[in-house]
């Protein structure tokens, strides 16, 4: 097995999440006690999120190309980047290693196009939501990408840096995504892309009138198949 390595702490509630994924699909996998090869740079989000917040999106990057660095020569054969929102700066990232970079938005488009559909709802951080980065790769792949209006993205945003990132899960905030949910739907959406890594702690397959397509599971679940991979 290759070994897989994790850009993390963003936050590390999400990277909890991925580490679990791994192993669990590698013993699905390969049975026994077998579990993932990896390893692990986690950062302080409280950093990252400050230069998030400044708009210091080059800075960020930097922090996060030496951290890929620091990854490749600690052995990892390829690269995750475990938040959606930091994929803003996924070219700098994959620039500052020669290991292959699984990027995320990929792993979701091919299985938005695998269930069949063609337009889908993104949630995620008013930075993932409102610019070009994600929302351009998913519509590379020919897709139509809906976000909410103004006062959905702000909550969603909200919700995120204020519960989730601090592993805080409260209905009201899932009745509230819901709410979200079904105007996107209402819209035209044919899915629902969880287009943050800690969405998944508060919403699942049957909180919405449509499939939902969980972007820490599904990068996950790519990762292992490439590290497995001959």
């Amino acid at each position: 097995m290759k070994t897989i390595g994790l850009l993390g702490g963003m936050s590390w509630e999400s990277t909890a999440e991925y580490y679990r994924l791994l192993n669990v699909l590698t013993r699905e996998r390969l049975g026994g006690l077998h579990s993932a090869k990896c390893v692990l740079h986690s950062v302080d989000f409280a950093e990252i999120e400050a230069l998030q917040s400044a708009g210091q999106w080059e800075r960020a990057g930097e922090v996060l190309a030496e951290a890929a660095r620091s990854l490749e020569a600690a052995g990892a054969d390829l690269l995750l980047i475990c938040t959606n929102t930091m994929h803003k700066v996924a070219g700098q990232v994959a620039a500052a290693v020669s290991v292959p970079l699984l990027h995320l938005a990929d792993t979701t488009a091919a299985a938005v196009l695998a269930a069949g559909l063609g337009k889908v709802g993104l949630l995620g951080t008013a930075f993932t939501m409102e610019q070009e980065f994600y929302r351009d790769r998913l519509a590379s792949h020919g897709l139509d990408v809906l976000v909410p209006g103004a006062t959905g993205r702000a909550e969603v945003h909200r919700v995120i840096y204020q519960e989730l990132c601090l592993g805080i899960v409260r209905e009201e905030s899932r009745d509230a995504y819901r709410a979200v949910i079904a105007d996107l739907v209402a819209a035209g959406a044919e899915g629902i892309v969880l287009g943050c890594t800690e969405i998944e702690l508060l919403i699942g397959p049957e909180h919405s009138p449509v499939p939902v397509f969980a972007t820490t599971s599904l990068h996950a679940r790519a990762a292992v198949d490439a590290a497995l991979a001959d």
